[in-house]
């Protein structure tokens, strides 16, 4: 990524390798004018997931499980061509991947501990139950002949 703006941080101190990022380019679809016809502004980004030694084997596992619907033999790909540009669509596309194998890679969240409700607020929820049934019971025409 010559003159990009330097690695793009995974997480702590893992960055995407620039050695393992394989990318492509093409003419980007839609309007545009004389410009999208002649210039190969779409960038495509591919990461070998399963191949790399960039990420820590319990990352790769996780990135793996998580990405399988993703993958194509182990290889995750990006797409950017929102940009004029095909510098910018190749910073698009680095940020976007660095993001996705962030989340990818992050923790499992801890699970959850299930917490008691107070008996104060419960019995505050009865007699305000109580109350509010014994206001409507009040509007019935028992006694109206």
């Amino acid at each position: 990524m010559d003159g990009m703006s330097g690695p793009h941080v995974i997480r702590g101190s893992v960055h995407l390798p620039e050695a393992e990022l394989m990318w492509r380019f093409s003419r980007s679809s839609g309007p545009g004018g004389q410009h999208v016809n002649t210039t190969d502004s779409q960038v495509e980004l591919r990461f070998d997931l399963a191949r790399t030694e960039a990420l820590p084997e319990v990352w790769k596992r996780r990135a793996l499980e998580r990405l399988a619907g993703r993958l194509t033999d182990g290889v995750v790909t990006v797409r950017a061509s929102e940009h004029r540009s095909q510098w910018r669509n190749r910073e698009a596309a680095a940020v976007r991947l660095a993001a996705l194998l962030a989340e990818a890679t992050a923790p499992p969240p801890k699970p959850r501990r299930p917490t008691r409700v107070p008996r104060g607020i419960n019995e505050r929820r009865l007699r305000e139950k109580k109350q509010r049934a014994e206001t409507k019971r009040g509007r019935s025409p028992k006694n109206w002949s």
